[in-house]
């Protein structure tokens, strides 16, 4: 069994005709774009917006329609992937390198599902590296401005050159003991001049769907 290709799957029961939904970034939220495109093929009727080129690319290849942030009064639902989910439903995005317009799309969306597969589930945040993007004019100041808050920053490259995101900006990998208190640690990251965002999104998560070592699907939600 294709454990990402269930879950995704399982997701797109919550899109129905006529919505706006936000299509995330991964190889999990791959399953759900692909899906869709069947569904809008044999008449489901929706309107997506991405959140990377890449997932752009891959809605067109499969016959979704795309609208822009100024075509549209709401998202009704966005679905993404995480790189971590803790029991609190806080989450660590961003190892995609699609941070930043994901989480524009899920604080814009009604709802917001996130799709992972069961090695995702973790009891505490921290051993995935916290992704952060930055600008890159001055980035090495400040690098030592998020190292002050007790992590490892490592540039992200792409061989042997600093990667960039699709709004031309660098990511740092950031290795942190534990985090013990996301939504601080957010705040903190944010309020460093040449910080973008970060890839903790607290309290955002409206269901998580996963499996259990049964392989059978739980959905998991804010009551």
């Amino acid at each position: 069994m294709n454990d990402k290709k269930v879950v995704g799957e399982k997701a797109v029961e919550y899109v129905k005709d006529g919505m706006v939904v936000g299509l995330g970034t991964g190889s999990t939220v791959f399953h759900t774009i692909s899906k869709l495109g069947k569904l809008v093929e044999e008449g489901l009727s929706i309107k997506g917006i991405p959140t990377s080129k890449q997932t752009e690319k891959l809605a067109k290849e499969v016959g979704i329609p795309l609208v822009m942030f100024n075509e549209i009064e709401q998202i009704d639902l966005a679905i993404d992937g995480a790189d971590e989910v803790d029991d609190d439903f806080n989450l660590i995005k961003g190892g995609g390198g699609a941070l930043l317009r994901e989480k524009i799309i899920a604080k814009a969306a009604k709802s917001f599902i996130v799709i992972a597969d069961p090695h995702k589930r973790v009891n505490k945040l921290g051993a995935f590296p916290l992704p952060v993007e930055v600008v890159p004019f001055g980035f090495e100041m400040t690098m030592k401005h998020i190292q002050d808050l007790g992590c490892s920053p490592h540039l992200r490259q792409n061989n042997g050159i600093p990667f960039l995101t699709d709004n031309g900006n660098y990511i740092f990998d950031c290795h942190f003991p534990k985090i013990s208190q996301p939504g601080e640690l957010e705040k903190n990251l944010n309020l460093i001049p040449g910080v973008v965002e970060n890839g903790l999104f607290v309290g955002m998560a409206d269901k998580v769907i996963t499996l259990n070592r049964e392989k059978t699907i739980i959905i998991n939600g804010r009551v």
